[in-house]
């Protein structure tokens, strides 16, 4: 009985849908009563709908406004659209659109363009004897402040973030680049989502072959819907099976607009506070804002930095384990003997005990995310600590790796892209493995699929491994270190620009001069 039950509910409510999509190829009909019966009808079981009806001054019809109740805003309703159509009378009025005081006005014919806008926070207006609904911008739904950026702190750049309004953050952009060559294209991709997705871009810079690229990317897609930047970062990448990102997803409209004078382009999903930048390559994540706004022997320094950290991050388990399993002769006599008194008590070979430390470590450090702020860092710090002392001394790991997997913790956050940290957090495990099965020839084995994995990636047409693998030495005065500014004159090679020139010699022309 419960299965015919169901049978037969299935087939109502497909029943129901057919006549629904069917209604939506209908056009708008003259009659008021009629009008309001359909909108019903399509926007059943739909509480947040809402329809008042009024007389409009000028013409003396009966008519109806329609809208969904938190997706519009009531007070440039009620002031702009609904007291003039009330209570004002224009003579100078045009006859095919109501006089009001909102900007951007139109009207719609088919049910199927209504329901959407409807979906989008508009306002729609019905009135008797027209076959045509007039459509009123008058979004108003929730969002928040644009605040400083979570995830991409800065010390000396700007501390405004995106948010989750699309437009919003266009316009961030646009106070960044007032420049008429900054473009935008924008797609609807989702059946049910119906998302806004902004394609930014400097025509005079980017390379066209690969916006097209994107956007056709973009526009294949067949799906339900897309509610953040990850999601489409995964639907549209070259390499879905590589742990490592191929789109820069950053929440600053600084490093966007940089990215974009440089020949990149910026895709933005609305409902979605972070954006996505591409072509990129390997060593775009080390790169931060703040390399820009600091003196270039600093900024210089702080990218070795990084570099140094991302080896460390990824080799030194592995380094260790291989050192003690197999290649011990490498250790000075007097550190070995070290090593050898702490790990008398330890039960356990040296994989098994780095294993557990760094998988106690990423516990540790995602519950710490997951935790309100105060109490994350607590739970860190104190489990850290209380942790580490008591495993020393029950016996389960050595002093030494808990020093190294002290070191190569703070070697992974100084990574300064989240998704680029988190890939080679993942990628010290198989490596480890390596390690323990063949020592150092399992690190070299492991470094060289890194490499050729790296060399043959790609981001939308772009080789990953550049300005490295194809080399190109004219970029290297921003990859490992970060010359002048007024000594980079052309834009990276790696971004595929279309100019490639950036500024002028004025800098050197002052230094001939003098």
């Amino acid at each position: 009985m419960a299965f015919l039950h169901n049978w037969i509910r299935g087939k109502k409510s497909f029943a129901a849908q057919a006549q629904a999509n069917h209604k939506l190829n209908t056009p708008i009909s003259s009659v008021l009563a009629q009008n309001i019966a359909d909108l019903h009808e399509l926007f059943s079981q739909t509480p947040d709908l809402v329809v008042r009806h009024f007389v409009i001054k000028q013409t003396g019809n009966q008519a109806a406004i329609a809208y969904l109740d938190g997706l519009t805003d009531k007070k440039a309703l009620n002031d702009d659209v609904l007291r003039p159509l009330q209570f004002e009378a224009d003579a100078d009025a045009p006859g095919n659109l109501p006089r009001v005081n909102v900007g951007n006005v139109r009207t719609l014919s088919l049910w199927s363009d209504l329901e959407m806008a409807m979906l989008q926070g508009v306002s729609i207006l019905f009135e008797d004897g027209r076959s045509e609904a007039v459509v009123f911008n008058t979004q108003g739904w929730p969002q928040r402040a644009i605040e400083d950026p979570q995830l991409e702190a800065s010390l000396k750049g700007a501390h405004q973030g995106f948010v989750e309004t699309g437009t919003q953050n266009i316009a961030l952009i646009r106070r960044y680049i007032p420049h008429r060559e900054l473009k935008i294209k924008e797609l609807t991709i989702g059946r049910r989502g119906n998302t806004l997705v902004s394609i930014l871009y400097m025509a005079d810079i980017v390379h066209p072959e690969v916006l097209k690229e994107i956007e056709d990317r973009i526009r294949q897609l067949d799906i339900d819907a897309v509610i953040n930047t990850g999601e489409l970062a995964e639907l549209i990448e070259d390499n879905p099976y590589s742990p490592f990102p191929q789109f820069i997803a950053t929440e600053r409209p600084d490093s966007a607009a940089a990215q974009l004078l440089q020949g990149r382009f910026v895709v933005i999903v609305d409902r979605s506070p972070s954006v996505l930048i591409g072509p990129v390559t390997f060593t775009s994540f080390f790169q931060s804002v703040d390399d820009y706004s600091t003196r270039w022997m600093v900024a210089s320094f702080t990218r070795l930095l990084r570099f140094m950290g991302f080896t460390v991050a990824v080799f030194l388990p592995a380094l260790y384990i291989a050192v003690i399993s197999f290649n011990y002769e490498v250790i000075p006599l007097q550190l070995l003997l070290s090593i050898g008194e702490s790990r008398a008590r330890v039960p356990f070979p040296p994989l098994v005990e780095a294993l557990l430390m760094e998988i106690t470590l990423e516990m540790m450090r995602e519950a710490g995310v997951r935790l309100p702020a105060p109490v994350g860092q607590t739970v860190g710090i104190v489990g850290g600590i209380v942790i580490g002392q008591a495993a020393v001394s029950a016996g389960i790991v050595s002093n030494i790796m808990v020093i190294i997997v002290a070191i190569t913790a703070v070697s992974s956050f100084i990574i300064p892209d989240y998704d680029m940290a988190s890939a080679l957090r993942l990628i010290r495990f198989p490596m480890m493995v390596l390690a323990m099965m063949f020592g150092m020839v399992g690190i070299v084995i492991g470094l060289a699929i890194f490499v050729l994995h790296l060399i043959a990636m790609e981001s939308v047409g772009v080789p990953y491994g550049s300005p490295v693998a194809p080399i190109r030495i004219i970029d290297w005065k921003d990859v490992w270190m970060r010359m002048p500014l007024w000594k980079m004159n052309k834009r990276p090679f790696s971004a595929n620009p279309a100019q490639l020139k950036r500024q002028g010699p004025s800098r050197e022309g002052d230094d001939q001069k003098r």
